[in-house]
């Protein structure tokens, strides 16, 4: 006697069948409409719509007309319910050409009637953003990897529900981001990545409810540097800069901020040496004015390309307990004099620091003295000055990482052997040398 087999999944409600299918890709998704007529069309209730690559890339001549009257029926048929997520990703540009014209902008409406909370767009090749995106009040989060295209946000911008935004690879025009953040009154999370900033004197980034910024302007584009980057966000909790220094920061109410990291490169000079000397200058003086924005900061990372020094003194790091450097010797020994509760350090130098750490003998930063526990640090076997120097000062530490760099396996057992050496008298610690 054949045993019967109850289908217990197919009794549930419709509106936790379309549920669980949005957690499938889509092809799957669809697949499921030859279970029962029960199946037939409920994947085209579903709330999440995902074109990957991986489905793009399977598409031929012969299927890719069909492919696109499914897309629109997809996300055009009267009646749908409400979208919670609609991705694209580039794969679909390879097909976008004279003999197969996608109307994305037609998609991309479609999904913002359905009042669509979260959208994700890679734009290879498919032209600029549609203005519609930025006066949507329904979205929530918004992300656009641009391929270095230009982003042109329309006057009338306003994303009244927006949380997140995040803008990759593209072409900022200051005017046009200025009006876009000032118009997203509850953004929290924000993020231009690989992108450029171009014919603007200012940057401004000011929001009360902002908790994370990234920042990232290393990107080889037909932007510039010079403005001045200026930052008005008291709830920032996390904030991220890759750049070159600009002509100028103004970071303000930046008391709640926790973590930062922090990467700044200098121009390489190519004018007359008087010139140069002055720009020079500049880039000193405005690398340290962002430091002294960030002052209130608990973790910090900061990485220093090219020859900077410190122009002014710093202020005094109080909330500072974990700092991870990369740099030259002199910025390092700036922060250990304005960071007195600093408890774990991790560095390694772009330089040689030389013998300034035998002038720090004459006065030990008070970090060393009563806080510091950890130390992590990549150096070359010469350094025995700076090691000596924190094994006599470090009075509370508890590990002492060394790295050392660029030796061969018998170069590494000697150098090991000469450390351990000069670590023999110290017994307050744990040593661990790689």
């Amino acid at each position: 006697m054949a045993m019967c087999v109850e289908d217990r999944i197919s009794s549930f409600p419709d509106y936790i069948l379309c549920h669980i299918l949005s957690f499938l890709p889509i092809k799957e998704a669809v697949r499921t409409s030859i279970i029962s007529t029960k199946w037939r069309c409920l994947f085209s209730y579903i709330s999440t719509i995902e074109f990957d690559h991986c489905l793009l890339s399977g598409l031929t001549d012969r299927n890719v007309d069909s492919f696109k009257n499914f897309v629109d029926r997809l996300l055009k048929f009267p009646d749908q319910v409400s979208l919670d997520c609609f991705r694209l990703s580039d794969g679909i540009s390879s097909w976008n050409d004279e003999d197969h014209d996608f109307d994305v902008s037609g998609w991309i409406c479609a999904a913002l009637c359905r009042g669509v909370k979260e959208i994700d767009l890679q734009l290879d090749n498919l032209g600029d953003a549609p203005p519609v995106l930025f006066t949507c009040h329904s979205l929530v989060k918004l992300t656009l990897e641009g391929k270095g295209s230009k982003l042109e946000v329309p006057p009338d911008a306003c994303l009244g529900n927006l949380k997140t935004l995040w803008l990759e690879n593209w072409v900022l025009f200051g005017d046009s981001i200025n009006r876009l953040i000032s118009n997203c009154h509850v953004l929290e999370d924000l993020a231009f990545t690989d992108c450029c900033i171009a014919n603007t004197s200012e940057l401004t980034i000011q929001s009360p409810s902002l908790k994370e910024l990234v920042l990232d302007f290393f990107s080889e584009g037909v932007g510039d540097f010079n403005y001045v980057l200026v930052i008005n966000a008291p709830n920032l909790v996390y904030f991220r800069y890759y750049s070159k220094i600009v002509d100028g920061y103004t970071l303000s109410n930046m008391n709640s901020l926790e973590n930062a990291d922090i990467h700044i490169d200098a121009f390489d000079f190519e004018d007359d040496e008087t010139t140069a000397t002055r720009l020079f200058s500049d880039d000193e003086i405005n690398a340290t004015r962002l430091i002294q924005g960030i002052c209130n900061v608990r973790s910090l990372t900061l990485v220093i390309d090219g020859v900077i020094p410190p122009a002014v003194p710093f202020p005094i790091f109080h909330n500072l307990i974990e700092f991870n450097f990369y740099g030259r010797g002199i910025w390092l020994v700036e922060f250990l004099y304005c960071a007195p509760n600093l408890k774990t350090l991790k560095f390694s130098f772009s330089d040689v620091p030389g013998t300034r750490w035998k002038t720090l003998l004459t006065e030990v930063p008070s970090c060393l003295l009563f806080h510091l526990k950890e130390i992590e640090m990549l150096i070359s076997c010469s350094d025995k000055h700076m090691i000596r120097y924190f094994l006599d000062n470090a009075m509370v530490l508890e590990k002492l990482i060394i790295r050392v760099r660029d030796l061969t396996a018998t170069q590494r057992e000697k150098a090991r052997n000469k450390l351990l050496q000069l670590l023999k008298n110290s017994k307050k610690c744990q040593f661990v040398i790689l």
